[in-house]
């Protein structure tokens, strides 16, 4: 059985909307995009290159993929697996893209993507999606979270626990701070 991982940038606030540049996602006029520019060092780019060089097919929402497609295909050297995954992308109104191995999910979203992880193949990662997010969370459907966790309020933005959250326990497995202050911890499910 494949697990879903999301793999997050998050402010002490729950903040995940938009932490690569300012033009990111302006919605809801978000205006503090590239949030975590100032925070990078070493230690969590090693520890991203981890997560983005081991084997993963991806589990996005539209909106983080319409970002994507145009970028990555042009950054092969800086993460060469992107392109290869398989991108399963939840959409109701996109059913073809360029940026290829790429399958479209329309519909019931859950259930599609509870069918999926039962297949063979490597694991599914999610980042940024924060629409999709709300459906996995709200479906019992995320097995691990991987959180970048930055020192900094916003104040405002999209939140990776936003409504709709259910009880589960989580342990972490995984934990470590870089010289910057973010903690990456990494939180699997608890079968207990």
């Amino acid at each position: 059985m494949r697990k879903i991982i999301v793999l997050e940038h998050i402010s002490l606030d729950g903040v995940i909307q938009a932490p690569g540049g300012p033009e990111e996602d302006t919605s809801g006029g978000f205006v503090h995009g590239g949030w975590i520019s100032p925070y990078s060092d070493e230690i969590g780019g090693a520890l991203l290159r981890k997560q983005m060089n081991g084997p993963f097919d991806l589990l996005l929402g539209r909106k983080t993929f319409d970002i994507w497609a145009p970028y990555w295909p042009n950054h092969a050297d800086a993460w060469p697996n992107v392109n290869t995954a398989t991108k399963y992308v939840a959409s109701n109104t996109v059913t073809s893209q360029e940026w290829q191995p790429s399958i479209f999910l329309n519909g019931d979203i859950a259930e599609k993507v509870a069918k999926i992880k039962q297949q063979q193949g490597p694991d599914l990662h999610v980042w940024g999606s924060s629409d999709l997010l709300q459906t996995l969370i709200r479906h019992d459907l995320v097995d691990v979270f991987w959180l970048m966790i930055y020192p900094i309020t916003l104040g405002s933005g999209k939140r990776l626990f936003a409504d709709g959250t259910i009880p589960a326990k989580f342990k972490v497995t995984e934990g470590t701070f870089t010289s910057k202050g973010v903690i990456v911890v990494n939180y699997e499910r608890d079968a207990e």
